[in-house]
């Protein structure tokens, strides 16, 4: 039975079946609880709720399936970071440069992103309902299939944004820029 279970894994691992080891670097979150900056820091996984990180930097970092539920991220620098499966449920990200940032599978239910930066930012299956996005930049991000439902998008800019499928049930949209945007239904706006 074991050589059998050997042989699948074996099998299995040129499919990326495996289930990949935990990356977190210890030495990474000292550094950045000492500094307040991990630029390309290795924090996967990192148990961060409720979390004082207003204005770290954290460029190119990877938080995938990071636990930052309430953590304070306000002003942060988060451009280009991984942040694809964390929680950010109900964190402060107001005028965070989450540019170029991959969210995919995120959940920020409730979160605040008044004022942040999300241009370019991979947004596709992110869980957004309740979150306040007045004043966001959106333009050029991948919202495919997010669920915005019950968002404040209120002056947000969505100029060239994807929002092929995205749940925007009761989301606000009042004078948010919508030029060159994909609707969830499919239609470019001009």
């Amino acid at each position: 039975m074991k050589s059998i279970l050997i042989a699948t894994g074996i099998l299995l691992m040129p499919l990326g079946l495996c289930v990949p080891a935990l990356a977190l670097e210890p030495a990474h979150l000292e550094q950045l609880r000492r500094t307040g900056s991990c630029v390309g820091c290795d924090l996967s996984s990192a148990q961060l709720s409720d979390a004082l990180l207003s204005n770290t930097d954290l460029r190119e970092a990877n938080l995938s399936g990071a636990n930052l539920a309430g953590a304070d991220l306000r002003r942060a620098n988060l451009q280009g970071a991984n942040l694809s499966g964390a929680s950010l449920i109900y964190a402060n990200l107001s005028g965070a440069d989450l540019s170029g940032a991959n969210l995919i599978v995120t959940g920020l239910v409730g979160a605040n992103l008044m004022g942040a930066n999300l241009t370019g930012a991979g947004l596709s299956l992110a869980k957004l309902p309740g979150a306040n996005l007045i004043g966001t930049n959106l333009s050029s991000a991948d919202l495919r299939s997010a669920d915005l439902s019950n968002a404040n998008l209120n002056s947000a800019d969505l100029s060239g944004a994807n929002l092929r499928s995205a749940d925007l049930e009761n989301a606000i949209l009042e004078n948010a820029k919508l030029s060159s945007a994909i609707l969830p239904d499919g239609t470019l706006l001009p």
